[in-house]
Parts: structure tokens; sequence; C-alpha cells
């Protein structure tokens, strides 16, 4: 799916990250999300490699990065630990500083990257999410019911991975095809490498790790940032689905507002996953933001 790409795994922060990277320029990080792995890029990964080095990772508790055990805690798989990964993995392969774009989790530990470490993220670009904490202290019917998955992940293991593991295509299947556009936006190639990471118990674990760190320590940092007036420095664009949860459940820009310092975005006509849904018109976004004022 990423012809002309180097496959890579890089040992960082205490795991393995897998990336691959391609491409010439400036150094632009790409992060998934649930349930998927790096594979989420294939539609645009070669038009951004004609203007950027693309790098894109699996994160911890996915694709085939490490899937250490969560803590009692689950502070392994918070947004900062998540996001300390990618960073070190950038440092690794020589990229101090980059650009960063993330989808759905990949977001979420993008934006904890980009407050965390300012010096190291000179543009962010962030797809349908909105802000943990905001997203779960405003949680509607309709987000409840739209993103069960929330509240069913971050139930104590092992229950929810025993109920996933029975049936892992059944889980994929609905979790992915149940959003706006169904199964269309998928490939059969990017389908079966999603399901054979997700057949892995210990993926399994991993994402539910994920969304329990989500929804405990994950806020606490969050609370943190907006009581102590943390925000994000780097320019930020923030694009969402119009026929997804986001835009029915919540004001993105407003939200991000109070996070972000120098922020643009808008609603592109699609569903959830938009780089495999709308790959043409997340391009026509994010080139021109990218390229702006780069010249390395």
């Amino acid at each position: 799916m990423f012809p002309g790409f180097e496959h890579g795994m890089a040992e960082v922060n205490g795991t393995q990250i897998k990336y691959i990277r391609g491409g010439n320029g400036p150094a632009l990080l790409l992060l998934h999300g649930h349930p998927q792995t790096h594979a989420i890029w294939h539609k645009v990964a070669q038009r951004l490699a004609s203007r950027f080095t693309v790098i894109a990772a699996d994160l911890r508790g996915y694709g085939d990065s490490g899937k250490p055990a969560g803590l009692a805690d689950h502070s392994n798989y918070s947004k900062r630990i998540m996001g300390q990964d990618q960073i070190e993995l950038m440092a690794q392969l020589g990229y101090p500083q980059f650009l960063l774009m993330g989808h759905d989790r990949g977001g979420r530990v993008a934006y904890r990257m980009a407050l965390d470490h300012p010096q190291a993220v000179r543009k962010l670009v962030l797809l349908d999410i909105a802000p943990t904490l905001a997203m779960y202290e405003q949680t509607s019917m309709a987000f409840a019911t739209a993103y069960y998955h929330w509240f069913f992940l971050i139930r104590p293991a092992p229950f929810p991975e025993l109920l996933i593991g029975s049936h892992p295509e059944e889980y994929l299947r609905h979790t992915i095809g149940g959003r706006s556009a169904g199964l269309a936006p998928f490939t059969p190639q990017a389908y079966a490498e999603y399901l054979r990471c997700l057949s892995d118990p210990a993926t399994i674990h991993g994402i539910c790790e994920d969304y329990r760190a989500s929804a405990g320590i994950d806020l606490e940092h969050e609370r943190l940032d907006l009581a102590r007036g943390n925000k994000i420095a780097c320019p930020t664009k923030v694009l969402w689905g119009a026929d997804g949860v986001i835009e029915k459940c919540f004001d993105p820009l407003v939200e991000w507002e109070k996070l972000a310092t120098d922020l643009s975005g808008k609603a592109l006509a699609c569903g959830h996953y938009i780089p495999e849904e709308a790959p043409d018109q997340l391009l026509a976004e994010v080139l021109p933001f990218f390229a702006d004022g780069f010249t390395d």
C-alpha cells in the first residue's frame, strides 16, 4: 500500500514503534486512530511524500507497535506517554522538529504532543475530534449512542477484551462500517490489515488501555492545561466530517479555541474516516497549510 516507503521498527520510551518513511522535504508525522493502523494513510501518502518526508507510525498498543500490559492507573497508555513514544521516534530518525497530523485517537496523541513539546511540533492538523474533556463532559444521548465504545472499552479488564476477542471481525466491521459511509471507504488491503492486527489479543488490550487512560489520567492532564492556560502554540487546523458525530454533537472551533492560540478549521463533505473517505478534500486542505512558510 506504500510503494517506495521504507519500513522500520524503533526502540523508544521502553517499547517498540513500527513506522514507515518516504518522500523528501520537511518531516511530517502521521498518526492513525482506532481500531486501525498507519494503513489509514495509504490514499494520501504518495501525494504528501511529493512535498514532505512522510513518517506514518503505529501508536503504542496498535498495529505492529509494542503492546505492554496496562498499569493499574493506565498511565502507560496516557496520551502523554503515547506522545513521548512519537517524540522519541522522530528524534531517533533525525527530526527534532516536524509537522504533525492525527486522526481520531492519533489526533488525541498529537494535540498532547503539541501541548507538551511546543518546540517539536511546527504545525498541527487534527481530524474529526473535539478535545477529550469536552467530549466526556458534554456527553449527550446522541453522543453516547454513536460513541458507545467510549464507555464500553473503559470497563475493567478483562471484560471488553473477552467480548471483542470472541469475534474481532464483527467488532471491526461494526465499528468502522457503522459510520455514515459504511464500509465503502476501506480497500480490501486496508481492511485485511486492520483485521490482522485486531485479531491479536494484545492489540485488543492495548486499545482498551488507550480508552481507559482517556477516561482518567488524560482528563487530569487536560484539566491542568486549562487551569494553567497552557495552549497549543503552533498553527493548528481542525477538520471534521459534516456527516459525522463531531458535527452533530459539538462546536469544534469553539472547543478548540480553549486549547489553541492559532486556530482554523472547517467541516468536510464526508464522515469520520477522512483520510480514506475524502482523501482529495483532505489533501486540498493540508498541502497548502503544511507547505506555507516552509522551504526546507
